[in-house]
């Protein structure tokens, strides 16, 4: 039974490889366009990761596994690393001439949405190339979005599995039908990329650059065509407050997006993670924004939206900079820090920790305070009007001690290899938070990854995976009890 999950699993991983490849043609046509010569190297890294991966879908071709957790897992697995695998490829055979480590990490960052980047010099880099990094964005936050909407609650590690709580009535899902709701989902996703580019190119981007900071944005991915990123629009408020308000809606639970989209429903915005998520993004912004009125005397509309763009594209785990923040001062330093850990909600595109978890977290510790005074008292843990079941509270504990174990192995792994503390402790927390930039001059908000050691950039990418897979779903598959018959 482990070999026929296995081979369906990569049968699975390899059809959607398939489709992978067919979406290098659009960069090959837009290098074509623009008149680069690397149009070959799309059209040679599809035809290559098509023909392997067609050859590896034939060869495993046969009776498809039971659906249950032990192949879900499985896939999960599969599909992230092939998807990363496969995007490497156009990377390593650009004119960039990248290695397979800042390939690999370059695909990790980007289908992970974290945003980190090894890539110097994106001004002038080949167009089909910033746009598959852009692709990579868009495909991930579609991915990010399926996974915490359909797998996630079949492995029983949160996810949507928390939209029964939000809405345990079946009446109440935004369709029934499994396909109206799939194809609903890419519509609605794919029209607020439009509709962002649009107001990106009214602003004052170019057509390229709008398209392509759209589908970072609404991604929650960060990757920019720019070295600077933001601060290329730093005197254009109308763009970072564009980019503040769609890397909100990217950080929102999207069954909710779409229930208030397509059927009115107001009161789907009432989630009590929503109210969570939009508090602390908007203390952060203001008490920042203050801040820097006060200790550096910045007019206070101009400290208002770089902290506002700032802090929303951190606490979204975006990774956009408008400012070099690193520079505002102790306590906006600290707060940053802090904010890297937050994430937006559930069902989103965002990473972090995310509000619904800090919600039922709190709600443990009252009880907790409560029953030390009151030993026999009986006492539920509620998200908002419901009862969240002990499986959900064992979830959330498990998934936050996780995590805290693995920033903290990271972060020796990253030291052991000659990286500085700043970068070591900052950098792994924004790689499994997927927010991108950290702090200190080598991968701070004007840095990039580039200068790492390869070994770090391997602990790294693993740590973008496991932060993208809500590092419950890698970790499992490598305990012995995975493997037990």
């Amino acid at each position: 039974m482990q070999s026929l999950a296995i081979r369906a699993a990569i049968h699975v991983a390899a059809v959607f490889a398939i489709y992978l490849s067919a979406a290098m043609l659009l960069p090959a046509l837009v290098d074509l366009y623009y008149g680069h010569e690397d149009w070959t190297v799309f059209a040679f890294s599809g035809l290559f990761t098509g023909g392997l991966a067609l050859a590896v879908a034939m060869a495993t071709h046969g009776r498809p596994a039971p659906p249950n957790t032990r192949f879900g897992f499985l896939l999960v697995n599969l599909l992230w690393l092939t998807t990363a695998l496969a995007g490497a490829v156009p990377f390593m055979a650009s004119s960039l001439e990248l290695s397979f480590t800042d390939a690999f990490f370059e695909s990790v960052s980007g289908i992970t949405t974290t945003g980190s980047t090894v890539i110097s010099g994106l001004d002038e880099a080949p167009p089909g190339l910033l746009l598959w990094r852009s692709l990579l964005n868009y495909m991930g936050g579609l991915g990010v979005i399926a996974f915490g909407l359909f797998l996630l609650p079949l492995l029983n590690i949160g996810g949507f599995s928390y939209f029964k709580i939000e809405s345990s009535d079946i009446e109440d899902r935004p369709f029934e039908r499994f396909a109206t709701f799939t194809i609903s989902l890419v519509a609605i996703y794919t029209a607020f990329v439009a509709l962002c580019a649009i107001c990106y190119a009214m602003a004052g981007m170019t057509g390229f650059n709008a398209i392509n900071h759209a589908m970072s944005t609404i991604a929650t991915g960060g990757f920019s065509t720019h070295d600077a990123s933001y601060a290329e629009y730093s005197d254009r408020p109308a763009i970072l407050w564009i980019g503040s308000v769609f890397m909100f809606i990217g950080a929102l639970p999207f069954s909710i997006v779409m229930l208030f989209a397509v059927r009115g429903r107001l009161d789907a915005l009432r989630d009590p993670q929503i109210r969570v998520f939009a508090g602390y993004t908007l203390v952060f912004s203001l008490a920042v924004a203050i801040y820097l009125r006060a200790s550096q005397d910045m007019p206070f509309l101009d400290a208002l939206t770089h902290s506002v763009f700032n802090f929303v594209s951190i606490i979204t785990t975006t990774g956009f900079a408008s400012d070099d923040y690193t520079l505002w001062g102790p306590f906006a330093v600290a707060c940053i820090f802090v904010a890297t850990f937050l994430g937006g909600c559930s069902g989103s595109t965002s990473g972090g920790i995310k509000a619904y978890r800090f919600l039922i977290l709190f709600e443990l510790m009252a009880n907790g305070l409560k029953r030390l005074v009151y030993p026999n008292t009986v006492l539920t843990v509620r998200y908002g009007d419901r009862i969240v079941d002990e499986s959900m509270q064992r979830a959330v504990v498990l998934f936050i001690s996780s995590f805290l174990v693995i920033w903290l192995i990271a972060t020796i792994l990253l030291a052991a290899t000659g990286v500085d503390f700043v970068s070591a402790m900052s950098g792994s927390l924004t790689a499994l938070t997927n927010v991108g930039p950290g702090l200190g001059e080598t991968i701070g908000p004007v840095g990039n990854f580039s200068s790492l050691p390869d070994t770090a950039k391997w602990v790294l990418s693993l740590a973008m995976l496991l932060g993208r897979l809500e590092i419950l779903a890698v970790l499992v598959v490598f305990s012995p009890v995975f493997w037990n018959r």
